[in-house]
């Protein structure tokens, strides 16, 4: 962990992991509702070990300074996330961004759940060069503005968060966005939940890094 200051002057922990061997460009992954956790961690590593310079934010730093909520206390990371206003979230991921940007490289954005809402409004706020969202939830609030940088999300058929008929909203108001469908529910890539997909989890990973490799590097 690392300190990082956003604009405003908050200053939060940022987890940081470098690429190994030559770095392709740099990669903010946004947080669950359950903060910086070891599985969150271990997608940090993946994509290191893929080359890229990969750092994730502790949002929720601004309302519990370290915080990390087991994965069956969802109902008190929920209440972190409802305290946490999304323009601040915001201003977190973009000094994160900036941090990695320093190196010269582009920075692309991947989240998870809140996270990636959160990425998707990334794209359409901040200087990137593309976003993944992996089963978006919020996203209904974050139609309107266009897009900035192009967006792949990863859905579940049986998400109940991010049911088929937002996401056609979803591609109504932002035509540009690629969506990929998996047959499994929320959180179908946390390896540490039940509702793990391993076939689904490897495919949207795949298809994330190939959409990096065009967009990031």
């Amino acid at each position: 962990m690392t300190d990082l200051t956003a604009s405003d002057g908050h200053t939060f922990q940022c987890y940081m992991t470098p690429a190994e061997g030559k770095a392709h460009g740099g990669l903010v992954i946004i947080q669950e509702i359950f903060g910086v956790t070891e599985q969150l961690i271990g997608v940090a590593r993946r994509y290191a070990r893929e080359g890229y310079d990969v750092a994730i934010p502790a949002l929720f730093d601004r309302q519990e300074r370290g915080a990390v909520i087991p994965f069956d206390e969802a109902s008190r990371g929920r209440d972190l996330m409802m305290a946490t206003l999304p323009d601040e979230a915001m201003l977190d991921v973009q000094a994160a961004v900036e941090k990695l940007a320093e190196t010269g490289q582009p920075v692309g954005v991947m989240g998870f759940c809140w996270g990636g809402g959160l990425a998707v409004r990334a794209a359409q706020k901040l200087e990137i060069a593309g976003a993944v969202s992996f089963y978006g939830t919020r996203l209904k609030e974050y139609l309107d503005l266009p897009l900035r940088a192009p967006v792949q999300c990863h859905c579940g058929t049986e998400d109940d968060h991010t049911p088929k008929a937002l996401m056609e909203e979803v591609q109504d108001h932002l035509p540009e966005i690629e969506i990929c469908w998996y047959e499994a529910g929320h959180a179908f890539a946390n390896d540490a939940r039940d509702s793990y997909v391993p076939e689904a989890a490897e495919t949207a990973h795949s298809r994330a890094l190939e959409f990096l490799r065009a967009h990031v590097g």
